[in-house]
């Protein structure tokens, strides 16, 4: 069975072609600046790469081109469309529906709905999915929804202090985000140290971010609130914020409601509190230079990390293994110790030169540490694709 997993932007389409009889990645490719004269095609397969300028109107014209690319019968690595058993979806919230569905109209309606709660991620998928199902009818979709994972997340740590039916109707809860990423991590680490009753803290940091606390392969918490802009800061996002200080932003603005909360979603988080990038490589290479508020944003950053650190280590009675992942977490060495400085006394060392050096999966804890720390990269791709196959296995 062969799955093409689609992670949408909205100018943009990335995509792995994955054979689950064993799990190989048989392509990976991308399109950018969708709907621009001129978009850039990228497609690696068999280690060959191959590139090319053309117009992509839209994202069902960029899953064409890729599928085109995949069947060429020159460079490709299926003979025809028919191959492709799905395309699978890492969506991100569905609201009334959530778990692993196949693609309907109730499930755009429903993703619809609550487009406010991921306004950068919902819109796009919605599109898109709409499209590939007018043109490409003979495809099945399947929507990995990254709120499944959490479902297992106790309501004692779902539930804010507010009338429960705001909960009951309403879905304000904490719904917790990028599951796919923390499944992965608790199921690799779990192969690595042959155990399934471990107690892992899961750093997932990136252009977005999130910690999740997982106990025997579940979650039970995630950073994560109502909508995908809370939590930690994000690159451009905020995070977690006062609701009652939204009347004076407003007041100190001259904004309205909804032009401070894209503000909140748009003109925040790092690049905010930096007031030059929302990236930590740049951040990182401006403080080193010395500028105050690059360094002032990641310590902020790091300082909410190991907020939620600690507190997952109390959700879970300590830790057995801290994994990083995401672009932040699997690359930048300087912020990992950032977050980990001076926990000896909680029994997580770090080993300054193993840190340094890892660039893939590895351990990087002193053998002091009575907490292993570990990097993975996380494959959220792979995680789609399994759960893809499942659904249509049924």
């Amino acid at each position: 069975m062969k799955i093409l997993v689609a992670n949408l932007g909205s100018t943009s389409f990335k995509y792995q072609l994955l054979d689950m009889d064993d799990e190989t990645q048989l392509a990976r490719g991308g399109i950018e600046r969708i709907g621009s004269p001129e978009s850039r095609c990228v497609v690696t397969i068999g280690g060959r790469r191959f590139e090319k300028v053309l117009r992509v109107p839209d994202h069902a014209e960029a899953v064409r081109q890729c599928l085109a690319q995949l069947t060429d019968p020159e460079t490709g690595c299926i003979r025809d469309t028919s191959e492709v058993s799905a395309i699978g979806f890492k969506a991100v919230f569905g609201g009334r529906v959530d778990g692993v569905q196949r693609v309907t109209p109730e499930v755009l309606a429903a993703m619809e709905e609550v487009a406010w709660a991921a306004p950068a991620h919902n819109p796009p998928y919605i599109r898109a999915m709409r499209l590939l199902s007018e043109k490409m009818p003979q495809i099945p979709l399947v929507a990995a929804f990254e709120t499944d994972f959490h479902r297992t997340i106790p309501e004692c740590n779902r539930l804010y202090a507010v009338p429960l039916e705001w909960a009951e109707r309403g879905l304000v809860r904490r719904w917790g985000y990028h599951g796919a990423s923390h499944r992965y991590i608790a199921t690799r680490i779990a192969q690595l140290l042959k155990r399934d009753d471990l107690r892992v803290i899961s750093c997932h940091l990136g252009g977005s971010s999130s910690l999740c606390a997982i106990r025997d392969g579940k979650s039970v918490a995630n950073s994560f609130g109502t909508s995908a802009q809370s939590g930690l800061p994000h690159n451009n996002r905020a995070g977690d914020f006062d609701p009652y200080a939204l009347p004076l932003v407003m007041k100190l603005t001259g904004k309205s409601l909804d032009e401070v909360l894209e503000l909140l979603a748009s003109q925040c988080g790092l690049l905010g509190l930096s007031g030059l990038s929302g990236d930590v490589r740049d951040l990182t290479e401006a403080a080193a230079n010395g500028h105050a508020r690059a360094k002032l944003a990641l310590e902020v950053f790091a300082s909410h990390v190991r907020h939620y650190l600690g507190a997952y280590l109390v959700e879970l009675g300590g830790a057995d293994v801290i994994v990083f992942t995401g672009g932040i977490g699997e690359n930048q060495a300087a912020f990992r110790a950032m977050v980990l400085r001076n926990l000896e006394e909680l029994g997580i060392v770090l080993d300054p030169e193993a840190n340094e050096r890892t660039r893939t999966e590895a351990p990087i804890h002193a053998a002091t540490s009575r907490v292993q720390i570990w990097v993975v990269p996380t494959n959220e791709e792979l995680i789609v694709a399994r759960l893809a196959k499942k659904l249509l296995e049924g």
